[in-house]
């Protein structure tokens, strides 16, 4: 069995190219099947796709990398050509590794942010839900968990790292002398925006105004901070109100327009805005950047921001990259095994033929009335004949270097002493 691992990340690829791989969890399972039925045989698939990357998992008696790159580009709408240049493939160990260091935030843009390991998690629940998920992945998965509990429990990886919200606060603390006169909208009602939601609420900001598409899910978020909701269709004629937008949804197109920011500032008579795309694909459209008040930020411009004080935790990286050494050899050592699988079947098999013949012979004899010892001792006898055959008759046959192999063998087998 073999399993091998391809993607891109927020380190090999840039952001747009990124969006064009985003796939929801929640609509995962026929992209999986769409998957699957693209190869040859029916591997094992698990897909995994954040704001920072996009990796496909799988599992197969042998690895199918290019046709995996070929069908992700075709998704994505690029050339196999263009993609090969940002992708990243790995087999087996290696596949096994880059698992874990992904689930220990050892290969995110914030060094031991904890979302990625609940982000996995909730892809292979998408993935068993979808039925791609076989013995070999399941196995990955789960020591994946293990380790990165392991790594958390056991190191401060994680101590002194600033999120993805915390960095956006941090960033408008240095546009805004005072961010309790700011009056911040937040786009979605997701994971991120509710972190981000809780950091600047700390601030106490003037107010913050929850806009999103599920009116129902906007108030949810909204009655823990005491905030506003308003509709997204709502949004163009309201935009020109708020000091500081963060938008992260799942939406495949852009929600803000340059247009709409362009009549915002107008209406603001050019007081700056501080605007944060969080979303892959982008939520806001890019040429905002370029105009004069607005200071747009997106994932990959949080990157500075996010990867300061990382000098204190290279011996947690340390720590942590000797528990993961642990993990991948107890995979691989499992996987060996598990190609061990159908000789043991075999042999298994060929001993329960034996020991059902014997059976058989031994009550035959048993009912013409023989005498119980000598059944029970010809029963043995037949039993040890039939397992040493093969052994003895190797043992006769081939040349000499041959025959010595077979005495070894024998001697592993057969006469080592039980301690």
């Amino acid at each position: 069995m073999a399993v091998w691992a391809l993607g891109i990340n927020h380190t090999t690829a840039p952001l747009d190219l990124r969006g064009r791989f985003a796939f929801a969890v929640d609509k995962m399972e026929p992209v999986l099947h769409g998957f699957r039925s693209s190869l040859s045989r029916q591997p094992e698939v698990a897909l995994i796709s954040t704001c920072n990357r996009t990796e496909i998992y799988c599992a197969s008696e042998h690895p199918e990398l290019e046709h995996t790159l070929d069908w992700l580009a075709q998704s994505g709408g690029v050339t196999a050509t263009v993609l090969r240049q940002h992708t990243y493939s790995l087999q087996d160990g290696l596949a096994a590794r880059h698992a874990f260091r992904v689930a220990s935030g050892l290969d995110s843009m914030v060094l031991g942010e904890p979302q990625i390991l609940g982000q996995m998690k909730d892809a292979i629940r998408a993935a068993e839900a979808a039925g791609s998920l076989g013995t070999t992945l399941n196995q990955l998965f789960q020591r994946t968990f293990a380790v990165a509990k392991d790594v958390r429990t056991s190191t401060e990886i994680g101590a002194h790292s600033i999120s993805m919200a915390a960095a956006v606060v941090r960033l408008a603390g240095q546009i805004f002398e005072d961010l309790g006169q700011v009056k911040v909208l937040f786009v979605g009602a997701g994971e991120m925006v509710e972190l981000a939601a809780t950091h600047f609420a700390a601030k106490a900001p003037k107010s913050i105004t929850i806009a999103n598409r599920t009116l129902e899910r906007g108030e949810k978020l909204a009655s823990r901070f005491g905030a506003e909701v308003m509709r997204l269709a709502d949004l163009p004629d309201r935009l020109h109100e708020f000091d500081a937008v963060v938008s992260c949804t799942a939406s495949t197109l852009p929600i803000i327009g340059l247009g709409a920011v362009e009549r915002a500032l107008k209406a603001r008579r050019h007081r700056p805005m501080f605007m944060v795309d969080l979303a892959v694909p982008r939520d806001i459209e890019p040429e905002v950047k370029a105009l004069e008040d607005v200071y747009l930020y997106t994932v990959d411009d949080l990157a500075s921001v996010v990867q300061t004080a990382q000098a204190n935790r290279q011996a947690a990286v340390a720590q942590a990259e000797a528990i993961i050494d642990t993990g991948v050899q107890s995979f691989v050592h499992w996987m060996e095994q598990r190609g061990s699988v159908p000789l043991i079947q075999q042999l298994n098999a060929q001993a329960d033929e034996w020991r059902t013949l014997e059976l058989a012979r031994a009550r035959k004899l048993l009912a013409r009335g023989e005498d119980v010892e000598a059944v029970l001792e010809a029963l043995s006898k037949g039993l040890t004949q039939k397992m040493l055959h093969g052994a003895m008759a190797e043992l006769r046959a081939g040349d000499a270097q041959a025959r010595e192999h077979t005495a070894q063998a024998i001697h592993k087998l057969f006469l080592r002493k039980e301690r």
